[in-house]
């Protein structure tokens, strides 16, 4: 199978090197001959399951109560500025 690792790469915008887009390119490659080859496996006779351990969702009870006080969330903040948290900027301008 071919594949155009150089479109893939452009895609998910990553600049590769001539020996990752060669390593990258068999590695998919073998990935996608694994998946064909799960294709070809007859489970024409097996039950659909989205899972098989049995598990299940335990969930409290959604009960409404009083929220924290303003002062009390903000106790053991780093620090604060007119009752908000303060942080660092995480995004430039």
């Amino acid at each position: 199978m071919k594949i155009d690792i150089t479109h893939i790469a452009k895609l998910a915008n990553l600049t590769l090197s001539k020996e990752e887009k060669e390593r990258f390119s068999k590695q998919l490659d073998d990935t996608l001959t694994t998946i064909q080859q799960l294709n070809e496996v007859n489970t024409d006779n097996i039950e659909i399951t989205s899972q098989v351990t049995g598990l299940e969702n335990v969930l409290d009870d959604d009960i409404p109560q009083p929220s924290l006080q303003q002062k009390d969330a903000l106790a053991n903040a780093k620090s604060t500025k007119n009752g908000l948290f303060v942080v660092k900027a995480i995004l430039e301008e």
